[in-house]
C-alpha cells in the first residue's frame, strides 16, 4: 500500500473543500491534499443554468440519496442528491443564493457558537460574492462568486407573482439576502457571464497550477487513520489501488452533512452501539452523531 504525506488533507471537493483548497495552498510551504469521489465538471450540462435537472439527476455527477418514508408527506421517499464531482452540491444544485435568516445566526451564538453571530458572518459573505448591484452594506463585488437575479426579472409575470404576494397580505424586499430576509422579491442566482458560478470554478481552477496542491479525483475515502483519538491521515482508494495519506497538521472533512458523518462512522467514531451492531470497531463513543440507518454501512 502505496503512503503519502501532506500537511492538509480535504476529504471532499464541494463548496467547503474547494474553498479550503484555495486558501491553505496560498501558503507554497503547505502541502495539501484534496480528495474527491467524482470528477470533472466541465459538461456543458453543469455549467448551463438551465441544465440545472441533468446533473442533480445523472449518477456520474451525483449521489442519489432518497430520504425514509416522510410520515407527513403521504410516506413519500424524497429524492436528496448530493454532490460527487468537483465542486460538490455546487455543481449539481439549482443554483439559488440564500445566506439563511440573521436571527439564526444569532441564535447559534446564543447556544455557544461564539464567533457566529451574523454581524461577524457578514464580512465573509461578502468578501465571497461579487453582486450585480456592486457593494453596499450587506453585500460585496470584489469576491470570486457571481451572484445576480437572473434576467433582471424581464418576464412580466415574474413581478405579477411579487404584486401578489404584497395583494395576499406579505411584505415585499428588494434583497432577501440583505436587510430584509422576510418577504416576497427577486430571487439571487449564483451565474456569473451566464455559467454556473461553483465553487469549483471560481475557488479551484484559478489554484489548480500550484505544485503544492495535489487534486485526486475518482478518490473514495474508506476511513480517518487514527493514532488513540488523534486523526493523522485518511486511507482511500483510486483506480483499484489502496493509498496511506498522513496528514502532518490536519484532517479535514468536507465530504458534506451525509458524506462526512459517514466516513466518521466507518473510522469507529460515533454511537457505540450503532457501530457495534454494523462489525465496527468503535474508536471513539461519540452518541447522536452519524447516520442511523440500518444499512449505514452498505453504501
Amino acid at each position: 500500500m502505496t503512503t503519502q504525506t501532506y500537511d492538509y488533507i480535504i476529504v471532499g471537493a464541494g463548496s467547503a473543500g474547494c474553498v479550503l483548497a484555495n486558501r491553505l495552498s496560498e501558503d507554497n510551504n503547505q502541502r495539501v491534499l484534496l480528495l474527491e469521489t467524482g470528477g470533472s465538471d466541465k459538461s456543458i450540462f453543469i455549467k448551463m443554468p438551465t441544465a440545472l435537472s441533468i446533473p442533480m439527476n445523472t449518477d456520474k455527477y451525483a449521489w442519489q440519496f432518497h430520504t425514509e418514508s416522510e410520515p407527513y408527506l403521504d410516506d413519500r421517499k424524497m429524492h436528496c442528491p448530493r454532490g460527487k464531482v468537483l465542486g460538490g452540491s455546487s455543481s449539481i444544485n439549482g443554483m439559488v443564493y440564500t445566506r439563511g435568516h440573521a436571527k439564526d445566526f444569532d441564535q447559534w451564538q446564543q447556544s455557544g457558537a461564539k464567533g457566529w453571530d451574523y454581524q461577524s458572518c457578514l464580512p465573509y459573505f461578502q468578501k465571497a460574492e461579487s453582486f450585480y448591484l456592486g457593494k453596499d452594506n450587506y453585500r460585496g463585488n470584489d469576491g470570486p462568486l457571481g451572484v445576480n437575479n437572473g434576467n433582471e426579472m424581464a418576464n412580466p409575470l415574474y413581478k405579477v407573482f411579487i404584486k401578489a404576494g404584497q395583494q395576499a397580505g406579505y411584505a415585499a424586499t428588494d434583497d432577501t439576502n440583505a436587510a430584509q430576509q422576510e418577504g416576497f422579491g427577486p430571487m439571487h442566482m449564483t451565474v456569473k457571464d451566464g455559467v454556473r458560478s461553483s465553487a469549483s470554478r471560481e475557488y479551484l481552477d484559478p489554484v489548480k497550477s500550484r505544485k503544492n496542491l495535489t487534486i485526486v479525483t475518482g478518490a473514495l475515502a474508506e476511513r480517518v487513520l487514527l493514532e488513540g483519538t488523534k486523526a493523522v491521515g485518511v486511507k482511500y482508494r483510486v483506480n483499484g489501488s489502496k493509498v496511506k495519506a498522513k496528514a502532518n497538521k490536519e484532517v479535514i472533512l468536507s465530504a458534506g452533512p451525509i458524506g462526512s458523518p459517514h466516513l466518521l462512522q466507518l473510522s469507529g467514531i460515533g454511537d457505540s452501539d450503532t457501530l457495534k451492531a454494523a462489525g465496527v470497531e468503535v474508536k471513539h463513543h461519540l452518541p447522536m452523531y452519524g447516520l442511523h440507518h440500518p444499512n449505514w454501512l452498505a453504501w
